[in-house]
């Protein structure tokens, strides 16, 4: 075609032909690549990263951040460990962006929770395991899958362009691959406020630890709860007594902590407690009341808790959970009052609340409702502020259609997303210019941070597919 000659139909044609040829190709890649990218999902779970030393030895993460250190240098992005605050390492590289490309920040993490009671696995936990066509394994979703899909995204984008050549990718790559994110301890986030400058250059960033309202219904978030956890100690006694001889009269400090922990909800099942406020609705895609019972696993006869809608309860307003409790155990529980007790609980902030007031009205509760005079204690972990995305940006525009085509014309949604990615808050507090967008491979039926987590590899290869689209779309933009 000649160039002075050609028509603006003319153009937009050819646009459209390279575009579908594009799509084709990275579709192709990307299936082309899924064995692979399975058999290093397996390498990756056989990995029990959990970064708790009292639970597994650090040299185990240690080893998974080497081997995603590994891996994305193959892929030209080079990459380093660094230590963050807390001890752990988070995964960083840089790849300088093309002369006037956008540069975009992929974000996943390779810490998983603990494995809680392994007898309920159905297959070992670090052993990922196909069952009915999903993949099972701790860290199989949340978040081992979508750093998996980071890397067979950018496979498929280079293709057969060496990793090290200039024209490999077509946007500059932020590499961040957290260690500690299960554990809430914000270390990440210290490193970046200690650290802003390469996190300053990101254009858009890609917080790849989220998914879809259902499998094979693309999704971008747009919100996330922040998140606090407390933990309270009651003592009552100096020692254990008797129950037959001191019960009765002498003040149980299990009892205590009991109802202090029943003070925390209504009948209803709403929060209660005094300068937290529960009344908050939820403007965007509903939750389907039956679509979540099925989700959630509820049992017959249970009923949903709390005053609003299903999408006002995740999404909008705070929840306070109890994650455990110091108390003997039912097999060898002795006939004695209990001098001590301990709960820990977690505090999700819905968007527009303040962590640090939520907090503070949860501990001062706790101290208020302490019965028969007993001591109490209570500790807070560190804020996590919850997020609201800008959707107003074109990135979001351009991910939004490339998940749609990931997806073979499903269109994509948003979501409300009730668990919290601190991060996000702090990169947005660093680079408020940046777009942050949240998507991942997650969706209902993973079952993250519970017992026999699983992910759905569809899922890894259609947000790969999606990925790619999108970064490929980007530097196109930028030409």
């Amino acid at each position: 075609m000649n160039p002075s000659t050609d028509t603006p139909g003319d153009r937009t044609e050819l646009h459209n032909r390279t575009e579908l040829h594009n799509r084709t190709e990275l579709r192709d890649r990307i299936d082309a690549g899924m064995p692979r990218a399975l058999a290093e999902l397996a390498e990756l779970v056989a990995i029990p990263s959990i970064a708790d030393e009292r639970i597994v030895d650090p040299a185990e993460c240690v080893r998974a951040a080497e081997w995603v250190r590994a891996a994305f240098r193959a892929e030209g992005i080079p990459a380093e460990l660094e230590q963050t605050p807390d001890g752990t390492y988070a995964v960083i590289g840089h790849r300088p962006a093309p002369a006037g490309a956008p540069t975009v920040l992929l974000y996943c993490h390779y810490d998983v929770q603990p494995i809680l009671d392994e007898h309920e696995w159905l297959s070992p936990p670090f052993e990922l395991t196909e069952r009915d066509g999903r993949l099972y394994g701790r860290g199989a979703a949340d978040c081992k899958g979508n750093l998996i899909a980071h890397l067979t995204a950018l496979r498929a984008l280079r293709g057969d362009t060496a990793p090290e050549e200039d024209g490999a990718y077509p946007v500059g790559l932020i590499l961040v691959a957290e260690g500690s994110e299960e554990q809430g301890r914000a270390s990440l986030d210290r490193y970046a406020e200690a650290n802003p400058e390469l996190f300053r250059e990101a254009d858009v960033m890609l917080i790849q630890d989220s998914g879809n309202a259902r499998l094979g219904l693309p999704t971008l978030s747009t919100s996330l709860r922040g998140a606090v956890d407390v933990v309270v100690s009651v003592t009552a006694l100096d020692s254990s007594l008797h129950s037959g001889e001191f019960g009765g009269a002498a003040p149980d400090a299990l009892a205590a902590l009991v109802r202090m922990l029943a003070t925390l909800r209504d009948e209803q099942g709403d929060v209660s407690v005094p300068g937290i406020a529960t009344d908050q609705t939820w403007t965007g895609m509903p939750y389907d009341e039956g679509e979540f019972r099925r989700d959630a696993g509820m049992r017959a006869g249970t009923r949903r808790i709390g005053s609003g809608t299903v999408a006002d309860q995740l999404w909008a307003r705070p929840t306070i959970t109890i994650l455990g409790i110091d108390a003997p155990p039912v097999v060898g529980a002795v006939a004695a009052i209990q001098p001590r007790a301990a709960a820990k609980l977690n505090l999700r902030v819905p968007p527009g609340a303040d962590p640090a007031e939520l907090r503070d009205a949860l501990v001062a509760h706790l101290h208020a409702v302490a019965p028969w005079g007993v001591t109490v204690e209570t500790s807070a972990g560190e804020l996590g502020s919850p997020f609201s995305a800008d959707t107003s940006g074109a990135a979001f525009r351009v991910l939004s259609d490339a998940l749609t085509d990931a997806y073979d014309g499903v269109e994509t949604v948003t979501a409300g997303g009730g668990g919290s990615i601190p991060l996000t808050s702090t990169l947005a507090g660093i680079n408020p210019a940046a777009e942050i967008l949240l998507l991942g491979v997650l969706e209902p039926d993973c079952r993250i941070h519970s017992t026999n987590e699983s992910v759905h590899p569809e899922e890894i290869r259609r947000i790969a597919l999606g990925e790619a689209l999108f970064l490929g779309r980007l530097g196109e933009r930028s030409r």
